[in-house]
């Protein structure tokens, strides 16, 4: 299984990216009994859940994404998708896709987003 996250970048305070990761190498009949989510690490800190959608399509965030950015999935592009707006100097770090199910957890490489004017 591979996960290759796409569509980050340098952006404004204020402005908004949308971030994607493509589970490649995976029928779909897989895919959909992972649950998807997307981490995040700033230089020096510890790696830390962003938001989360389960195979029942309930999604969870961390109280300081709340309101801005939003996690989504397509099952048949076997895609997840995190549109991020409002996007401030500490939501810069390298973003994480993840996903996972009991027996198994597959990472992304990471891909950078920088908030900074």
């Amino acid at each position: 299984v591979q996960l290759v996250e796409s569509k980050g970048g340098l952006v404004q305070p204020g402005g908004s990216l949308r971030l994607s990761c493509k589970a490649s190498q995976m029928i779909l009949s897989t895919f959909i009994q992972f649950n998807m989510g997307w981490y995040r690490q700033a230089p020096g800190a510890q790696r830390e859940l962003v938001a989360q959608i389960t195979t029942a399509g309930i999604t969870n965030y961390a109280d300081s994404v709340k309101g801005r950015f939003t996690i989504s999935k397509d099952n048949s592009r076997k895609t997840i998708y995190l549109q991020m707006n409002s996007l401030q100097p500490e939501d810069t770090a390298t973003y994480y896709c993840n996903m996972n199910n009991p027996a198994y957890t597959y990472w992304g490489r990471g891909i950078q987003v920088t908030v900074s004017s």
